[in-house]
């Protein structure tokens, strides 16, 4: 866990990708570091995380019991350092040092030991977890709390390590990417199929294909080059999903390489009639006489694992398809698009599967479409060049998505809250309100918009505009204005204002305007009538 622990500091102390790639090939070059734990990094840097078994609070109680300090204390260091397993590393600090055991434990040691807790009962878990709080060196101790409290965060995307294992391995970076879809875990055995030469791992036939993604169109259509270069569709607001039939069985993953299996049963019905050797791409959808339904009855199927009648009566889901990945068990991603679209419509036809339409016109035309998106219930179009393969992850100039312009409320601040990682120190998590007569209602919280520069003159107005503290939260006087820009808005029971915005963010810091001329909240139902 030592090298370990030295990696996660070198990924955290650098923003530049090369120096973080530089990091994990080195990591994954060491030959003092065996491929289980190779493998259990590689998890963990994917952003996977144990399951939490211990709750914070007595987390807080027992590392206030060894260094004597009142929980009052142990709190005010928690809500100044903001990060709880940076808190008790600091505070650990503060106590007479036992000597550092010889044997510092792998990292699959550490996690069987995590892992092992589960089946000890309360006093055996404390005296375990003092056992390696005492014994454990200062930087094997961070990270092993971090661990243990289910909050290990790296600045590593996975595309990142994937990347550079596969430099490390000499392979393919897609083919390492392919390789981790689905449900890959951790273990010697699979580390090492990750590594092995082209064409040497049987692909289990429930595993999904990496994702294609789109970059936002930041200028023009124009700016693209023709329109007849493109296939442009509706981009719909549902669950991105890839349904996958092979060996006579159906599974069916999100974007986020969750298995949804039994939660969409009219999806793996449709899929159980495809011919085998059939990998689509599309969009589950709440939908019903032909036409998408707002995404807030889809909202209600996400969470559940089983389905009754009468939810599935009043939600209905179907699957959109607009891409064919594999046909016949042959991987068709690197053929253009243009043949994948045509097979796609061929087996829609003989199959009776729903298809992305194809919206039609020049870049004048499909701008005037674009702005009936809201009337329409999607969120603007995607722009996919005809010639282009289905390609891994995210690359610029394939697939754009012209999005409408987003809803916009101005909001007054009421609550702050400190962030995390290298904002560990800085309030930027915000709740922002609008008025409901004389009263301030709280709509949205939003932690992203602002500039490094406008964070730090915000944290300082709140540390000096506070009003009473909550732990890591302060309430503040009710000055500040900001732009809220947001995707949609929707009725909720779960939230005292009524409504639940989706995706908010700080467009904008009104310093031009007062709280007093901040939106009401009747104003931003009105927008609910809006397309």
């Amino acid at each position: 866990m030592r090298r370990f622990a030295q990696l996660y500091q070198q990924l955290d102390a650098t923003t530049a990708t090369g120096e973080k790639v530089a990091a994990l090939r080195a990591y994954f070059a060491d030959g003092e570091v065996a491929d289980a734990d190779k493998a259990w990094a590689l998890w963990l840097l994917l952003g996977n995380r144990l399951k939490r078994l211990i709750a914070p609070t007595l987390l807080r109680q027992w590392v206030g019991e060894v260094t004597l300090l009142s929980p009052a204390l142990v709190e005010a260091s928690y809500a100044q350092v903001g990060d709880l397993a940076e808190t008790i590393t600091l505070l650990l600090d503060t106590v007479q040092p036992v000597p550092p055991r010889e044997q510092v434990p792998t990292v699959s040691a550490a996690i069987a030991a995590l892992q092992a807790l589960a089946s000890q009962t309360p006093e055996q878990q404390r005296e375990a977890v003092l056992h390696e709080w005492a014994t454990l060196p200062r930087e094997a101790c961070y990270l092993f709390t971090k661990l243990l409290t289910g909050s290990l965060r790296v600045g590593v995307s996975a595309g990142l390590a994937a990347r550079a294992l596969a430099e490390q391995a000499g392979l393919p970076a897609p083919l390492v990417q392919q390789r981790l879809a689905g449900d890959w875990q951790p273990s010697a055995a699979s580390y090492a199929a990750l590594r092995a030469p082209l064409g040497e791992t049987v692909q289990d036939p429930s595993q999904p294909y990496p994702f294609c993604l789109a970059s936002p169109l930041e200028n023009t259509p124009q700016s693209l080059g023709e329109s007849g270069d493109y296939l442009a569709e509706w981009k719909w607001d549902g669950i991105r999903a890839q349904v996958i039939r092979r060996d006579g069985q159906t599974w069916v993953w999100s974007r986020g390489e969750e298995l949804l299996n039994g939660r969409f049963p009219e999806v793996e019905a449709l899929a159980a009639q495809l011919p085998e050797g059939t990998v689509l791409d599309g969009e589950i959808l709440a939908w019903r006489d032909d036409a998408a339904l707002p995404f807030a009855l889809l909202q209600k199927r996400i969470g559940r694992k089983t389905v009754g009648k009468k939810l599935l009566a009043d939600a209905p889901v179907t699957l959109l398809a607009y891409d064919l990945l594999e046909h016949a068990g042959e991987d068709w991603r690197e053929r253009p698009l243009s043949a994948r679209r045509a097979q796609l419509e061929v087996l829609a036809a003989a199959h009776g599967l729903r298809i992305s339409q194809r919206v039609i016109g020049d870049w004048p035309a499909l701008a005037l479409l674009r702005d009936e998106a809201r009337a329409r219930g999607v969120e603007g179009l995607m722009l996919k060049r005809l010639d282009s393969s289905y390609q891994t992850g995210r690359k610029r100039g394939a697939w754009w998505k012209w999005k409408v312009g987003a809803l916009t409320v101005d909001c007054v601040l009421l609550y702050a809250q400190t962030g995390h990682g290298r904002r560990a120190n800085l309030y930027t998590d915000y709740t922002l309100a609008v008025w409901s007569g004389e009263l301030l209602v709280p709509v949205a919280k939003a932690y992203s918009g602002l500039t490094d520069e406008e964070l730090l003159k915000m944290d300082r107005w709140i540390r000096s505009h506070t009003r009473e503290t909550f732990g890591p939260v302060r309430s503040v006087e009710p000055l500040q204005v900001f732009e809220i820009a947001f995707e949609g808005i929707q009725v909720s029971t779960r939230h005292k204002a009524g409504v639940a915005l989706r995706f908010p963010r700080i467009a904008r810091w009104r310093t031009d305007k007062p709280a007093a001329a901040a939106d009401t909240l009747n104003s931003l139902k009105a927008l609910l009538s809006q397309p």
